[in-house]
């Protein structure tokens, strides 16, 4: 029997975690006592099966330095800074401009409350990559807008849920870093290829919101015209002059940058947004500064940036003559707009127009501080977490200087934001942990294997692996958050993948996709704690329009989640059949050109030694071939 025992211990050892996880204990506590508890009982039995168990008393001297190599990982330190940002941008009120903003400039579509959660969420992913914070801020945000104004309470409910979640996809994803790591693979590689991916799921959000919208029209109303605001003197909207300066600042981003050295794949995109975002900015600006009241200075400043760039094309400045290229073009466009409304009374610059830019240009262009950094190979993940963090700070103080408002930042929001990323640190370090301890065990009793074995010899090859993968991790979600399965299950399906041939960046997006349900998951989904903590949960006044609201139940919520997490379940599908989407990133690397490499190579070829077959050409010694072995006298 105890020989048995011994030469199972590693399967044994599962079954007995999986039991210690549903009693309810603590996963980092579960993690390494049963890793302990099974070190003792591994190291009494290896006399009886010393083929299987690699254990003695000794090797439990390195777990200091294992435990030592997981906290001095620089990867891993991303994690906090990634933190710390979100939470400063969530408490600076970002999220609440963004929501405010994006609403009315949605609100009178049918659903266009809902398509603007979609699209703040995405953004707020983009920038913050934490789901607490993002789903609370569209809950206390949107929720009571919504409820408003008659939307379904469930449709209400999934869809700031979901959106919440596309933090977990988006780059810069906390638990794409966690992969990564766990798979051994370059965080930025993991980042450039969910990129695609990310904005597809988006996609499909919105498309739900159109049929449901479509199917049952008052489950997703539009917006009165009363309730609508920015409105120019004459009454009309101005949003296609909002779509002029889009398509204009694109058509700007595109020509510089393809003016530089030609990019592929998430790099181009995240630098023309960059570049776009940026002339958008520079129009909105000299517009409110110039405009048709000052337009000679307006014609001044023109002139002298034209000039300018001109002068440093000729010194071959290319750096400076982009950048002034760039600001000289946001300056013509707002010479134009004032020149119009001035000879015509046309006003081409609306007010929703500059609200948009003046809101949505900040957090893109921390977009870019963060990934386009990444992206480019300028930056690891952890230095631009580190210049996000920074980046977040410096956009509350410039929030709270230009509103005037101390509301914005100050030191509570600093602590509170320092307490919340420190409590996130340490749960995820204490996890790490013991799934060290853990590992350092269950690899003893060649438990990796036994794992190994399992699931290559499962039927359908890459295909039935893929099959029993993403079922297994589906309904491990219902019980496990995303962290606890990136660092107990990822590393034992990683090595079975890549023996397989499964690129793993592409089989960590897939999977990143499906553990995202995790958070959508009746009953025990994160997303939809969060949304019940901050919906309402008895009658109320409604503040604006004074009537009695119903809550939000409990019920609501979970049904509410059902299709978006079936939306998830199709992205999966929709990864596993297209991988293009997603090893796109490949595309992106440098190219090594043959001939080139070749010919540097005959440059550095040491006279003396010569080419295989030709004489060294050194005194007193042979030449050497490299044809035939040499000869031993």
């Amino acid at each position: 029997m105890a020989e048995l025992i011994a030469q199972n211990l590693a399967p044994i050892m599962f079954v007995a975690l999986v039991v210690f996880l549903l009693l309810g204990y603590p996963v980092a506590f579960a993690l390494a006592a049963n890793g302990l508890l099974f070190f003792f009982i591994a190291v009494e039995l290896a006399p009886l099966a010393p083929e299987t168990i690699n254990l003695s008393w000794p090797l439990l001297q390195a777990m200091p330095d294992r435990v030592y190599g997981t906290m001095s990982n620089e990867v891993l330190l991303a994690i906090p800074f990634f933190t710390f940002m979100g939470y400063i941008l969530e408490r600076s009120g970002m999220a609440e401009d963004l929501l405010d903003t994006i609403g009315q400039l949605f609100g009178p579509v049918r659903g266009g409350l809902a398509y603007a959660v979609v699209f703040v969420g995405a953004l707020l992913a983009a920038t913050t990559g934490v789901v607490a914070a993002s789903v609370i801020s569209m809950g206390l945000i949107s929720l009571p807008i919504m409820l408003r104004y008659g939307y379904d309470r469930r449709l209400a409910s999934g869809i700031i849920a979901a959106s919440g979640t596309l933090a977990q996809i988006i780059p810069p994803s906390l638990v794409l870093i966690v992969m990564a790591d766990q798979l051994g693979r370059s965080v930025g590689d993991m980042y450039e290829g969910a990129f695609l991916p990310g904005l597809i799921l988006s996609g499909l959000y919105a498309s739900y919101i159109f049929l449901a919208s479509m199917i049952n029209p008052k489950a997703a109303p539009g917006l009165p015209l009363e309730a609508i605001g920015y409105r120019e003197p004459n009454g009309s909207r101005g949003v296609w002059q909002l779509g002029v300066l889009v398509l204009f600042s694109g058509l700007v981003g595109y020509y510089v940058l393809s003016q530089t050295e030609t990019r592929a794949g998430a790099d181009f995109v995240i630098l023309t947004i960059c570049v776009s975002t940026v002339v958008a900015l520079i129009c909105a600006l000299m517009n409110k500064a110039f405009g048709a009241r000052r337009l000679v200075g307006s014609v001044v400043v023109t002139a002298a940036l034209v000039g300018l760039y001109l002068f440093l094309q000729q010194q071959n400045n290319e750096a400076l003559a982009l950048t002034t290229e760039m600001v000289a073009a946001g300056a013509v466009y707002a010479l134009a707009v004032g020149l119009i409304e001035r000879f015509t009374g046309f006003r081409l610059m609306s007010r929703m127009a500059e609200q948009v830019t003046f809101v949505m240009v900040p957090p893109l262009l921390l977009i870019f501080l963060v990934l386009g950094t990444i992206f480019i190979g300028l930056a690891t993940p952890t230095e631009g977490g580190a210049m996000g963090a920074l980046g977040a700070v410096l956009l509350a103080a410039a929030k709270r200087r230009i509103d005037n408002n101390p509301n914005r930042f100050n030191f509570t929001i600093i602590r509170q934001a320092t307490e919340a990323t420190a409590k996130l640190s340490a749960f995820v370090l204490f996890i790490l942990i013991g799934a060290r301890v853990f590992s350092l065990t269950f690899y003893g009793v060649n438990g990796h294997i036994w794992v190994e074995h399992l699931l290559t010899s499962l039927p359908g090859g890459q295909v039935g692996f893929l099959v029993f993968v993403n079922i297994l991790v589906f309904f491990l979600a219902f019980f496990l958050d995303f962290f606890e399965l990136a660092f107990i299950i990822i590393p034992l399906l990683g090595p079975a993948a890549e023996k397989l041939g499964i690129d793993l960046i592409w089989f960590g997006v897939m999977l990143g996709v499906n553990m995202q349900t995790s958070f959508m998951h009746p009953p025990f989904g994160f997303a939809l704690f969060f949304l019940r903590s901050v919906a309402p949960k008895v009658p109320y006044v409604d503040r604006v329009t004074g009537k009695r609201m119903e809550p939000v139940t409990t019920g609501q919520i979970y049904w509410g989640s059902v299709p978006f997490v079936c939306i998830q379940l199709i992205m999966v599908a929709i990864v596993v059949l297209f991988p293009q989407i997603v090893m796109h990133y490949k595309a992106a690397g440098p190219v090594v050109d043959p001939e080139a490499v070749q010919q540097k190579l005959d440059e550095l070829l040491i006279p003396g030694l010569g080419a295989p077959g030709e004489p060294g050409g050194l005194p007193g010694l042979p030449g050497l071939n490299f044809d035939e072995p040499p000869k031993i006298q």
